[in-house]
């Protein structure tokens, strides 16, 4: 039953994450949601592993999750899931883009689109903020409150990533570079 689950799920994301590998992360984060698959905090360490190896992020992390779910098959049957559904979605684009692709509903639809993606990619940053940011396990009490305040924040997170920002859009390098970086920062620093 398990694998069916996974392929279903998957399938779902697969249809679903219109927009890329990044598409992908708010779907993830209602399996972990709804299946508790993963934690909070394995989520956003498989992300921040499916984002550093080579592969598209959806696919590695359906085979990340399929395989600590449910061994190898659950691996191999979760990253089948998610990719079916693209063979599928490409093979009937591509038969009929040429035809319709300067229609105006599909302009249209693209023009919705695009933004509804970059809302959905921004809303699981912001989660993925939150995790890496904040020590939501802490309570705050306004006794003590600049203490609380520094347990409550993760500062040094919150520094490595505007340093990491600022660096990437200065000088745009490849962001295996910076993954690389703050790796062994946060090794160093024991993030």
């Amino acid at each position: 039953m398990i694998y069916i689950t996974l392929f279903l799920e998957f399938f779902k994301i697969g249809i679903f994450s219109i927009g890329g590998g990044l598409a992908t992360l708010p779907f993830l984060q209602k399996l972990v949601d709804k299946y508790e698959w993963l934690s909070s905090q394995e989520l956003i360490d498989l992300i921040a592993i499916a984002e550093s190896t080579p592969g598209p992020i959806g696919i590695n992390a359906a085979t990340y999750m399929g395989y600590k779910t449910a061994g190898l098959l659950g691996g191999v049957v979760a990253t089948l899931g998610i990719v079916v559904p693209a063979v599928i979605i490409v093979s009937i684009i591509a038969h009929y883009f040429m035809k319709f692709n300067e229609h105006v509903l599909v302009k249209s639809a693209f023009y919705g689109l695009r933004p509804a993606v970059t809302g959905m990619i921004a809303a699981a940053g912001f989660q993925v903020a939150v995790v890496s940011f904040f020590n939501t396990g802490n309570s705050i009490h306004f006794s003590n409150l600049i203490n609380q305040i520094y347990d409550f924040i993760n500062i040094k997170e919150i520094i490595l990533f505007i340093v990491i920002f600022y660096l990437l859009e200065k000088y745009k390098r490849h962001p295996i570079f910076y993954l690389i970086g703050a790796a062994v920062i946060g090794i160093i620093f024991k993030f």
